[in-house]
């Protein structure tokens, strides 16, 4: 019965991924910024000097790996559990194991998968055995430390980030793949480099969706004389509809949506147009672009051009009754315009003056003058008394009127940039505000 079991086991399936998962420093590909020869943590590593980490980077980057082999490296226990599957006990359950490796005399490292998911309470309750030694805390999160680590954990760790594979180490990748004993070699597979450079393109910088798109073009492959080939079309099949990096609600998420806002305000509709095609290429909803596009439109359009928020609004409302992907084109339509217009952010900051002031003035009291008069009884306390109705004053405007609370004086907020219809606005308010002054002396 053992030696049945003992053959199931090595016939059991295990992903390419898992299969070429890197053993050691020498085998590892990409993050030389932070493993190049002479740097702090690969003389760590290889010197076995362990200390407390989180490794922040996109899905596939060897987060995990990288972990293991500092595990190895420095003949450390390795106890591994995810945030996501894992609570409370579950932690009290690993620190247990790793005290009893401390009796022993050996150290532990204790590896968190997606340790942003973890609440605060539960990441504290590690504070205290790393700060005693008990394990060596490395965890690995896809999101910003800074948002979704407490300051506690943050304080007792190295933040390391972990970047993208570009598409030249991919290829190295599934070339060793194809060519490791524990990749692909025994199946006869080739693959020409055209098709090879695609299928690391399509990895959006991801090792392990790399290595998983070769498993199934080797699946996939088409016979021929006794060879199996990946063809363009297979290539093209296994990447077809996959999407790429984007989470809404993730970094990914704010950072494509605050490049695009950049871009249409730097005037540079270009780059504003790929930024969207890159969010909806990766499952955003086109509906959140849209409101933001009319946000955009009152901040950075303003009046220098009030046509851009009619047509921001216009392309949400054509996105509501189309949908996608004739939509998408409106959308698109008014970035295009909204970054190629005029701009101007001086109503955005006029708003958050008078905001500003509103919330530290207090509940001044209307003046006396601008008040209405519906009743005797308000009519005689003085409400109205003494109003100017610009209407009947030259070019409909009563110079010197005050319209503030009695208390706070004039203030101006306003103040229109010499681009676009704003060029005018300011030209007539300037005027306007000097038969203000002159009316005073």
């Amino acid at each position: 019965m053992d030696d049945l079991l003992t053959d199931v086991s090595k016939t059991l399936y295990r992903p390419l991924a898992d299969r070429m998962r890197p053993a050691s420093l020498g085998e590892f590909f990409g993050q030389q910024h932070i493993l190049s020869d002479g740097g702090a943590l690969r003389q760590a590593i290889e010197a076995g000097s362990l200390h407390s980490m989180v490794f922040w980077g996109p899905p596939g980057t060897g987060k995990t790996t990288l972990a293991r082999i500092i595990a190895h490296c420095s003949n450390a226990a390795f106890i591994s559990i995810s945030a996501v599957l894992s609570g409370v006990k579950d932690i009290r359950s690993a620190i247990e194991q790793a005290e009893q490796y401390r009796a022993e005399g050996r150290s532990t490292i204790l590896f968190v998968d997606e340790v942003h998911r973890f609440n605060k309470s539960q990441q504290d309750a590690f504070l205290p055995y790393v700060e005693d030694g008990t394990i060596y805390f490395i965890g690995a999160t896809t999101e910003n430390p800074s948002f979704e680590l407490n300051n506690a954990l943050l304080s007792r760790v190295k933040t390391y980030v972990l970047k993208s594979l570009p598409v030249d180490e991919i290829k190295q990748l599934l070339l060793r793949a194809l060519q490791h004993e524990a990749g692909l070699v025994n199946v006869n597979l080739e693959i020409a480099d055209a098709e090879l450079e695609l299928l690391a393109s399509m990895a959006d910088g991801d090792a392990r969706r790399s290595l998983n798109f070769l498993e199934i073009a080797a699946d996939l492959a088409e016979d021929s004389n006794g060879k199996r080939i990946i063809t363009r079309a297979v290539v093209a099949d296994v990447g077809a509809h996959s999407l790429r990096r984007f989470d809404k609600g993730g970094d990914a998420f704010y950072e494509q949506i605050s490049a695009l806002h950049k871009s249409v305000r730097g005037s540079n509709p270009d780059a504003a147009l790929y930024w969207f095609a890159r969010m909806i290429d990766g499952g955003c909803d086109p509906l959140y672009v849209a409101r933001r596009v009319v946000r955009i439109a009152s901040e950075d359009i303003g009046n220098a051009d009030p046509r851009g928020l009619q047509i921001a609004l216009d392309a949400w409302q054509t996105y509501e009754r189309l949908g996608s992907p004739e939509g998408e084109l409106a959308i698109a339509q008014a970035i295009a315009y909204l970054a190629s217009t005029a701009k101007s952010n001086a109503v955005y900051m006029a708003w958050n003056e008078a905001m500003a002031d509103a919330r530290q003035s207090g509940s001044l009291e209307v003046p006396l003058h601008i008040r209405n008069a519906p009743t005797n009884l308000m009519k005689d306390m003085g409400y109205g008394k003494d109003y100017r109705y610009a209407h009947d004053e030259e070019e409909a405007f009563a110079a010197g009127e005050s319209y503030f609370p009695d208390s706070m004086g004039e203030r101006i907020y306003y103040q229109p940039v010499e681009r676009g219809l704003e060029l005018k606005i300011k030209e007539k308010l300037d005027r306007l505000r000097e038969k203000n002054r002159s009316s005073e002396e």
